[in-house]
């Protein structure tokens, strides 16, 4: 069963921006980006937030057209729109991704950890 997806010219600038105006959903898009153009589960963000909060930011970020998600066997897999946000907004993503891969990227013990002090 497919999931609804706004198609491209149904991608309205207000909606990209309203679901892009939260930290964790900057951070998934970091994630996706930095994941050079690859899919990822649904699981891969547990650590940012338990199942039921990542799954309303998925659907957030989905139902703006900024990610894609699919089913893959029991998973969802989770693309970037990349492609079909620079064909609608030439050069907006590129600006979001410069500062999303800076946000948090892990919640450790209660604390968001950023950067490379994320990484380790």
């Amino acid at each position: 069963m497919s999931l609804p997806h706004p198609d491209i010219d149904q991608i309205e600038l207000s909606n990209v921006l309203s679901a892009l105006g939260d930290d964790t959903r900057l951070a998934i898009v970091g994630s996706l980006a930095r994941n050079d153009g690859s899919g990822m589960t649904c699981g891969q963000f547990s650590d940012l937030g338990s199942k039921t909060n990542i799954s309303y930011h998925l659907a957030k970020l989905r139902e703006a057209g900024v990610i894609n998600v699919e089913p893959c066997g029991t998973s969802r897999l989770v693309t970037l729109r990349r492609a079909d946000l620079d064909r609608r907004f030439p050069g907006f993503l590129d600006s979001i991704i410069a500062t999303a891969v800076r946000l948090p990227l892990v919640i450790r013990n209660g604390t968001i950890e950023t950067g490379s002090a994320a990484q380790g």
